[in-house]
């Protein structure tokens, strides 16, 4: 990376592939002041060399507990939104940039921890993970893009629930509703994330990168539209030169084969 990282963020690397980038403002339940957002987007703008995929942490019992709300103060209209998509666009650079990302969920997963853990690729939730959207209590509305991705996590009508009503969501009711993809017990998210992150790892590059930046266009896109787009990126993938030698290896005997 060419900058810094905010004290509130710290990056170690595991094996050299797999980078694990940690919240560590604990005694705030992580909450998600400017330099930590600013510096979660410095960082999936120029992840270290060489890493494939990343896993987002947390230090202490919770993931994140939303918006450090001592720094919201009184901005006006056109200041509030330029603080949001600020927040917007470091999201986009984790969700749409070149590297997966396997999020592990505890504690608290609230407001904009929401946000940002809907805005990685996989996430694995502890026991003691529970969701909630509380803005609507605070008379605010979510900004850091949770009105885009949680309801095509959930639907827009549970969306409506938890923010009309403040309602909390513990681990298994939503890992049922599509919050997590993976559950275990306490103080086992990390290890199976990395576990998932050294998987995903071991994939093709441009593999990820289709699954990343193409998969959600070609979802959102008319069928006309996405069949051509996955036409064109299948053809692209499989005319690599990795795809074309891990093709020969799978027909030689040597590739692994989908077992249960």
């Amino acid at each position: 990376m060419s900058a810094e990282l905010p004290e509130s963020l710290t990056v170690e690397l595991h094996e050299k592939e797999v980078a694990v980038l940690r919240l560590t403002r604990p005694r705030k339940r992580n909450a998600l002041d400017d330099a930590t957002v600013l510096g979660i987007e410095d960082f999936f703008a120029r992840p270290p060399e060489g890493v494939r995929a990343v896993v987002l942490d947390a230090e202490g019992d919770h993931f994140c507990a939303g918006l450090d709300l001592s720094e919201l103060g009184d901005r006006d209209v056109v200041a509030a939104m330029e603080h949001s998509r600020m927040w917007h666009r470091a999201f986009a650079r984790l969700a749409e940039g070149r590297v997966p990302v396997v999020s592990v969920l505890k504690g608290a997963v609230v407001g904009g921890g929401l946000e940002l853990a809907s805005a990685t690729h996989l996430r694995v939730a502890e026991d003691s993970t529970f969701y909630a959207l509380p803005e609507g209590q605070h008379g605010l509305f979510v900004g850091g893009g949770g009105s885009v991705r949680v309801p095509r996590l959930i639907g827009a009508h549970r969306m409506t629930d938890m923010m009309l009503t403040g309602r909390v969501l513990d681990a298994d009711e939503g890992h049922a509703l599509g919050l997590s993809h993976y559950r275990t017990g306490p103080g086992a998210g990390l290890d199976r994330a990395l576990e998932l992150a050294h998987t995903v790892a071991g994939n093709s590059a441009i593999t990820n990168v289709a699954v990343l930046q193409a998969l959600p266009r070609i979802a959102e896109a008319s069928p006309d539209q996405g069949f051509l787009m996955e036409s064109l990126v299948a053809a692209v993938a499989s005319s690599s030169p990795e795809a074309q030698e891990r093709m020969r290896e799978f027909l030689a005997g040597r590739g692994g084969r989908v077992r249960r």
